[in-house]
């Protein structure tokens, strides 16, 4: 099985717990992506085949500029200066990593499009790695000019490298693609298998889409060592919540912090706050906020009440695999997608990022704690995931298409 995925953290997080499945099972595992960035993100014995290296390094000067885009624009700025710049860099070390390993399968994230290129040029079996739901809803649906956009942007990729759609690429009923291409084919989604890290409970699809979206549930995977914690500052007496931006959307919150810190005032007899967010934007905080720039999310969150997030999909399903209610305030990209599952689902609250004020955050939060409707549709997702079966029912997928 090879991986194809992008130098970013959350689409790498699902394979690391696949692989190390299906690593145990007896099979081979090997990732393919800019090499330098995976080799902080993969445990330390993952197999790195390189491709794309400058395009991965080029993700941290690119992020300077995205950071302070919204809508359109940062949804253009997604596909003209990262996507398709990333699947040019890609497709020569990807294609030389499948002639090498010789992969009975290529497993490629949804945003690393040298993956599906390459596999269907030599012909190997392709399964999509679909780290993020928000692709699966149709998310252009009331914006039909800006999915016509996205779809030239693919098709152009597509015929640059000479693998444009024709009859034999379409769906065998010639509707769109979840994504809204059509016809011939997508390569965010492959016909065969599309791997779904959520659930239905969550997405909201239930009985809503094709046999081969097999909606498996968050896979978790090991993370690098956080920085020490101050567990002893974890305060009995107090209902805990995080507030997380993510690593990618820190330095954009500095307005979103003095908010946070004004909720905090207004519930300190009651709620601790853990606000993972660099000390340089925060300032001074009194002593029931709990200042990290980073925390050791996953063995945190057993210990808290709520969680306070930018609807990123990881964050979001991490909260929502320990029954956690949600706090969401998007900034950008899929994250307006997922707070809206969020909400819909009723696990949560959302609140406007750049224009919320203390007391709406207060009162979100207050409800979020104080009310049974957010926890009780929490748990219930937290059930589904459960059930799903996470990285072992992805494994047992993967390997039907051997």
């Amino acid at each position: 099985m090879l991986f194809t995925v992008p130098p970013l953290a959350g689409h790498v997080n699902p394979t690391v717990a696949v692989g190390a499945e299906l690593a145990a099972r007896g099979h081979e595992i090997a990732w393919t992506g800019p090499a330098a960035a995976l080799t902080g993100l993969l445990p330390a014995k993952a197999r790195i085949l390189p491709a794309g290296e400058e395009a991965g390094g080029a993700y941290t000067e690119l992020h300077e500029r995205w950071r302070d885009l919204r809508g359109v624009g940062a949804l253009r700025f997604l596909w003209e200066e990262a996507l398709v710049p990333l699947a040019r860099a890609m497709v020569p070390g990807v294609e030389r990593a499948v002639r090498a390993f010789g992969p009975d399968v290529v497993v490629a994230d949804q945003q690393a499009l040298a993956g599906p290129l390459v596999a269907r040029r030599l012909g190997v079996p392709w399964a999509t790695s679909a780290s993020t739901s928000a692709e699966l809803t149709r998310p252009f649906a009331d914006f039909p000019k800006v999915g016509e956009w996205v779809a030239g942007q693919i098709a152009g990729l597509l015929a640059e490298f000479g693998a444009g759609g024709g009859p034999a690429d379409r769906e065998p009923s010639g509707s769109p693609s979840p994504g809204g291409v059509s016809p011939g084919w997508d390569p965010r989604f492959s016909e065969r298998l599309v791997l779904v890290f959520s659930t239905p409970e969550l997405v909201g699809t239930a009985g809503d889409f094709p046999a081969h979206h097999a909606y498996v549930g968050p896979a978790f995977g090991a993370r690098p060592a956080a920085p020490g914690f101050p567990w002893q500052r974890l305060d009995p007496a107090r209902r805990r919540v995080l507030v997380s931006l993510g690593t990618l959307n820190q330095v954009a919150g500095a307005r979103f912090y003095d908010v946070v810190l004004g909720a905090a005032e207004r519930l300190a007899d009651d709620v601790q706050v853990v606000l993972a967010a660099p000390a340089a934007l925060v300032g001074k905080v009194p002593d029931h906020v709990l200042l990290q720039e980073r925390v050791p999310q996953p063995a945190l969150l057993p210990h808290l009440d709520a969680v306070v997030c930018h609807a990123g999909h990881n964050t979001v399903c991490e909260a929502l695999a320990h029954g956690l209610p949600l706090v969401v305030a998007p900034i950008r990209d899929d994250q307006p997608i997922v707070a809206r599952q969020v909400v819909d689902a009723g696990a949560g609250i959302r609140v406007r990022f750049g224009r919320t004020r203390a007391e709406e955050l207060r009162d979100a939060l207050t409800a979020v704690l104080d009310e049974p409707g957010p926890r009780r549709a929490a748990r219930r997702i937290q059930a589904s995931f459960a059930a799903a079966g996470g990285a072992a029912a992805a494994a047992d997928r993967l390997e039907k298409l051997i």
